[in-house]
């Protein structure tokens, strides 16, 4: 049997517990090691105990001084930007090479998204996931940016207000702030710019998005052949994530070009537009919670590489 690296879940609401029963499915290289929580009552506690798993409800301090803690390697944050920053400053005390990924949009560590820029941040101690609208369209602005310069990004997520959580509604600025600057450092557009939707509807809507980018002019069969492949590399570890339609594209030539505030004036170059839709795996949550299915996987594919890479330096 492979090896597996012990890993802890600071947050046990609705990540949490998704990341929880994905690793226990799904992990290679790491198991679970403990679940830690702040209410006594939650579910993701209560669901943590019954698979035998060790539980705190005292936070990340309850988890210090519990017994599996020496054998933690790994440890994932699914709490809040404000929190991350308290919890991380203390696991480094306690374990100062201690690996943590990131869910919250603090931004600590060097944003990851793992089909873009995942494999050049294994010896990271502590790496950003983004947030979910990143995971899902920054690849995307990728796929253009390696085609065709891209001068400007944008982004709309919008999500069932079901599948937001009182995390993800206490981070509404912290989203967008971390995903417009991950858009420029992960993406590679000159500007950025995210927008986050909670959508009320009844029945709850899939998590979809729309990326726009204004890229110089370029062959359009060449991007759209990136974003195919883009999307098809996110698949492998999101199967639900998918493009909603054929990849759209606007030749914005002088005699017509447009504004972007904070930009420029007088734009040219080549609009492209993408629309993608996320459906969940359904693992603790309902299908339309794409939103924190793609955090979750794409946290799980991060933390798996960087074990392999742990084990095998322990091996050599």
């Amino acid at each position: 049997m492979t090896r597996k690296l012990k890993a802890a879940i600071i947050g046990s609401g609705n990540i949490g517990t998704d990341l929880m029963i994905k690793i226990i499915r799904h992990g290679r290289f790491i198991e679970m090691g403990a679940m830690v929580g702040i209410d006594p009552a939650s579910d993701g506690l209560a669901r943590a105990q019954r698979l035998g798993v060790a539980t705190t409800h005292e936070g990340a301090e309850g988890l210090t001084r519990l017994p599996v803690f020496a054998d933690i390697d790994i440890v994932f944050d699914a709490t809040s930007a404000g929190a991350h920053v308290k919890n991380d400053a203390l696991l480094r005390h306690h374990k100062p090479a201690m690996r943590v990924i990131d869910l919250t949009p603090a931004a600590i560590g060097p944003y990851c998204i793992p089909v873009v820029n995942g494999e050049d941040h294994l010896d990271a101690l502590n790496v950003n996931m983004v947030t979910c609208g990143g995971q899902a369209t920054i690849p995307m602005v990728a796929a253009v940016s390696r085609v065709a310069k891209v001068q400007y990004g944008e982004i709309v997520a919008s999500i069932s207000s079901k599948s937001a959580g009182p995390g993800t509604r206490a981070n509404i600025d912290e989203f967008t702030e971390t995903t417009s600057k991950a858009i420029e450092v992960v993406g590679g557009a000159a500007k950025g710019k995210a927008i986050i939707v909670l959508n009320p509807a009844e029945p709850p809507l899939i998590m979809r998005d729309t990326v726009y980018t204004l890229s110089d002019f370029a062959d359009t069969a060449k991007i759209e052949d990136s974003v195919q492949r883009m999307a098809a590399a996110v698949q492998a570890y999101v199967p639900g994530y998918r493009l909603k339609q054929r990849v759209q594209f606007d030749r914005i030539e002088a005699d017509r070009p447009i504004r972007i505030p904070g930009v420029g004036d007088r734009l040219t170059g080549l609009k492209t537009s993408v629309f993608l839709e996320v459906e969940g795996a359904a693992h603790y949550l309902p299908a339309y919670a794409g939103n924190l299915d793609i955090m979750t996987s794409a946290a799980l594919r991060t933390a798996e590489k960087m074990a392999e890479r742990l084990l095998a330096t322990l091996t050599a």
